[in-house]
């Protein structure tokens, strides 16, 4: 699907449907169409807000998790944004995590799939290798349960991002920041409502991950999902709505 990207400020993002705020926070190659399911379900429901996040477009100094957490502030005070549903995949989930440990007068629930923030693999010591599309391509794969979910289209994304030098820096400088930023002390100060929904096949944060957090997070409820990988909103998009509109159901209900 393509959406209108609105701009308001110096601040690019998708918008749809109206109702309470559900902001979605994507991945380090995260792109619009990882949410398209989502928005597609939740736009009838939520007015659902996808900020295009400047992962490689930021100052070297700020490429971290902490400045991407001070951007998302400064997108949700020009939107005036409060009573948030704060919904992050991978290093997004380790955004609104930072975000939500900073700002919890903001956040009405915090929703995680695959969030980096405890513990992470990586894409190796030689990630992202430059010029080799088949090692990209064989990479992009073990995000998910079904390697046919990694199109040629993803697979290209990814494959011109590793081949721009000064993005690469990028990338591993928010990757090494996502290590470095171990949230594990700080989780039990986290009061909002909070969602877990893991893949039961996700190698980059293995279900271990998921439970370490629901144990860490006191208000937390944790799904898990079989034949699925580190992406579930686009691997299996039905099931993955499905929980989330119950939990969703319920706090307003609550």
């Amino acid at each position: 699907m393509n959406y209108e990207i609105k701009q308001k400020d110096k601040f690019r993002f998708v918008e749809e449907g109206t109702g309470e705020p559900l902001v979605l926070l994507h991945g380090l190659f995260g792109a619009m169409s990882n949410f398209s399911g989502l928005i597609e379900h939740f736009r009838f429901h939520n007015r659902v807000i996808v900020p295009l996040l400047p992962l490689l477009d930021m100052d070297i100094l700020h490429t971290s998790v902490g400045g991407l957490s001070k951007y998302v502030h400064r997108f949700l005070e020009a939107l005036d944004l409060n009573g948030v549903h704060l919904l992050g995949n991978s290093l997004g989930g380790h955004v609104a995590l930072v975000y939500t440990l900073k700002h919890p007068e903001r956040i009405r629930s915090l929703i995680l799939t695959g969030s980096s923030g405890l513990f992470e693999n990586g894409m190796g010591d030689s990630y992202p290798r430059r010029g080799d599309y088949e090692y990209i391509k064989s990479k992009t794969a073990l995000t998910f349960y079904d390697p046919n979910v990694a199109t040629k289209e993803l697979v290209d994304e990814v494959y011109s991002i590793t081949n721009n030098r000064l993005k690469v820096i990028k990338i591993i400088a928010l990757a090494k920041s996502a290590i470095r930023n171990n949230l594990g002390d700080e989780l039990n100060k986290i009061q909002v409502p909070t969602l877990l929904v893991w893949g039961n096949n996700d190698t980059i944060t293995p279900p271990f991950v998921g439970q370490e957090f629901n144990k860490l997070i006191p208000n937390s409820e944790l799904h898990f999902i079989d034949k699925c990988g580190h992406a579930p909103m686009m691997e299996v998009p039905d099931e993955f709505n499905k929980i989330l509109q119950g939990f969703l159901t319920k706090l307003k209900t609550s």
